[in-house]
């Protein structure tokens, strides 16, 4: 089943065509990662999934519900979406920062709110007593934790993220990709995710997006897309990048046959 469907879909941004007759099928509970060069489509086509952009034509499906015929507001609510540095509020606690969608959503029981942050919290692998915290007494890595926690407060079927681990450490942005890969097969979620970095996306991804000028120069799996590049382009992109350099992943990983 197809959780997320971009059928010939075009956007311009005045003169400036961004998604050239895009089309993507993202199955549900998939990995898909998109890697591309700057100025590609990739933040654009996660906006048209959240609805936050509407497209100048073609069709987009999520959850089997045409964007266009779609309660928008819900549907945001809907969709968990992470971006860089965690997007999460500084004037707000951790506790308040993870249920802000739920209570604007309706919900208002106090304790009910105090036990989903407090799940969360273990879910994205912080202890609990930093629920009274604020974001600037956090680390990067616990930010961007409670950013994803924040995601998962409306428990969403779909993951938006868009260079969530870009401004992070080396060591500590190893430990959120593991984080994220163990969180995405507790919860059976269905994750697109952004990234610069090739060794990541080869990494995360069970399936991997190459994209250039707002269209798809190859979709397929990490291996294939390394053993086979669809295009010079593709092959030039994946150049510095050697399987066993992707933890532990080498060519006998049935992850990248």
């Amino acid at each position: 089943m197809d959780m997320i469907q971009l059928e010939h879909v075009t956007k311009n941004f005045g003169a400036n065509r961004v998604l050239d007759d895009f089309s993507l099928h993202v199955r549900d509970g998939e990995f898909l990662t998109v890697i591309g060069k700057s100025g590609c489509g990739k933040t654009t086509m996660l906006k048209l999934i959240n609805g936050l952009l509407m497209p100048d034509d073609g069709e987009i499906t999520v959850e089997g519900k045409n964007l266009a015929q779609t309660d928008l507001v819900s549907l945001r609510r809907r969709i968990g979406y992470v971006i860089q540095n965690g997007g999460i509020f500084p004037h707000m606690t951790v506790e308040k920062n993870i249920t802000y969608v739920p209570v604007i959503s309706g919900r208002k029981n106090k304790n009910e709110n105090h036990q989903l942050a407090l799940r969360l919290l273990r879910i994205v692998g912080l202890k609990e007593e930093m629920a009274h915290r604020y974001p600037s007494e956090l680390s990067g890595g616990q930010q961007q934790r409670v950013g994803i926690a924040r995601a998962l407060a409306a428990d969403p079927k779909i993951l938006l993220m868009d260079e969530p681990f870009g401004a992070l450490d080396e060591i500590t942005r190893q430990a959120m990709q593991d984080e994220i890969l163990r969180i995405q097969k507790e919860l059976r979620l269905t994750i697109v995710f952004i990234t610069h970095d090739i060794r990541e996306a080869m990494k995360l991804g069970g399936r991997m997006l190459v994209m250039e000028q707002g269209k798809v120069r190859q979709l397929d799996t990490p291996g294939e897309i390394f053993h086979n590049p669809a295009d010079t382009f593709v092959k030039e992109l994946v150049g510095g990048c050697r399987v066993m350099d992707l933890e532990g992943k080498g060519e006998g990983d049935a992850d990248y046959k």
